[in-house]
């Protein structure tokens, strides 16, 4: 039986990450993945682009029932850190908005930079590869996998989330985690596109494909970024940010026009020119079928002139003040990330290292830390597999 001092199953973001670190000190590494390609999710990431970390990360950016976890990891290994190493691979790259960065050219140059990472290290890579058990004995842990079995003495479980499950995705780390006796926060889609009830779908149908700068609300917590509306609801990224705190049954509240006292525009051009329809006065601030399906719900007179104040507060609340409940959300089809996992409470914030089973790790997208969008993600996943990587 083969024997390694460390075997990392999943080879994506976060166990790249840590068989690079764990192979440059000298430790002999095995990383294993059941996909026919490393880092699938890095490679489509950005629209192609990779946005591989975001110069605003923090603890403030990041969701858990323990707020305070990630706080040594992204302390130890910072987007500076990471963006230094990028540089070093020549990677030309740009802020896009709100310190989000990405590459200038392809996604597969951030892949290409972790495994020649790996190799420079002398990590193994086994792609194709599924671990069928794992086992806790006296050396360390015994892997029973689809071609053989090894044994290790750090085991390190970087599987991800459940989301995209068409790239693989399973619940293969949680069944793991619980095996081991661990608790698992419970685990729902983040980052996911949120859905419409029937009716309200039907009219907003005409809608599909228009995007607008919104400031998008669940309970205190609110993004002012763009929103899409869909085929099947809302997307864009406020309200793909505002899923991962919306829950069944809770109310959004969307402000079409954030900054735009929209009742005194349309008095101002009530005064101006109150033969034109309500439509034509809302196109100056909205994109034309919004403006359009504004003033064919309010049914209101042909000419501005003869709308009341009331009447156009009802409407400028209807386009800044706009509540309803999401149906659900279209899941892990196309969530990006994965909310909740491995209790963080299990572990150590300075090693990733199970405390009640010692040589286990947990990392990345496993774990009970969910990132905001924009590349905050990535840098959980760097940042827990750097510190893994010091420790196993």
């Amino acid at each position: 039986m083969e024997q390694f001092d460390v075997v990392v199953i999943g080879a994506g973001a976060a166990g790249m990450m840590c068989a690079a670190e764990a192979g440059k000190r000298g430790r002999s590494v095995l990383i294993v993945d059941h996909a026919d390609k490393p880092g699938e999710k890095i490679r489509i990431s950005g629209g192609g682009r990779c946005n591989f970390t975001n110069l605003h990360a923090a603890p403030a950016n990041y969701i858990s029932q323990n707020p305070s976890f990630c706080i040594s990891a992204l302390r130890r290994y910072t987007q500076r850190d990471f963006i230094a190493l990028v540089e070093r691979y020549g990677i030309a790259y740009h802020e896009k908005t709100l310190g989000q960065l990405f590459c200038d050219g392809s996604s597969r140059q951030i892949v290409d930079l972790l495994l020649n990472e790996m190799k420079q290290a002398g990590a193994e890579l086994r792609l194709r590869t599924s671990v069928t058990q794992v086992e806790k004995n006296e050396d360390g842990f015994r892997l029973a996998l689809s071609s053989d079995a090894v044994q290790c003495r750090s085991l390190v479980v970087a599987t991800g989330g459940k989301s995209i499950p068409k790239m693989g995705a399973t619940g293969f780390g949680y069944d793991l985690a619980q095996q081991f006796g661990l608790n698992v926060v419970e685990t729902r889609p983040a980052l996911v596109p949120l859905t419409l009830e029937p009716v309200m779908l039907d009219r907003l149908t005409p809608l599909a494909g228009v995007s607008v700068d919104a400031v998008v609300a669940c309970g205190k917590t609110k993004f002012a970024e763009a929103m899409l509306f869909t085929h099947r609801g809302l997307s864009g990224p406020s309200i793909l940010q505002i899923s991962s705190y919306w829950r069944e049954g809770a109310e959004i509240a969307v402000s079409m026009l954030p900054g735009v006292n929209l009742f005194e525009e349309l008095r101002a051009a009530r005064a101006q020119n109150g033969r034109q329809a309500l439509q034509t006065a809302l196109s100056a601030f909205l994109p034309k079928r919004l403006a359009q399906l504004v003033a064919e719900t309010e049914k209101g007179p042909a000419n501005l002139a003869d709308y009341s104040d009331k009447h156009l507060r009802r409407i400028d609340e209807a386009v800044n003040q706009w509540r309803f409940k999401p149906a659900g959300s279209e899941g892990y089809r196309t969530a990006e990330v994965t909310l909740g996992g491995v209790d963080t409470r299990e572990l150590d914030s300075k090693t990733m290292e199970v405390k009640s089973v010692p040589g286990l790790y947990m990392i990345g997208e496993v774990v009970d830390v969910t990132g905001w969008l924009g590349g905050y993600n990535f840098q959980w996943a760097w940042s827990s597999g750097w510190c893994a990587g010091q420790a196993v």
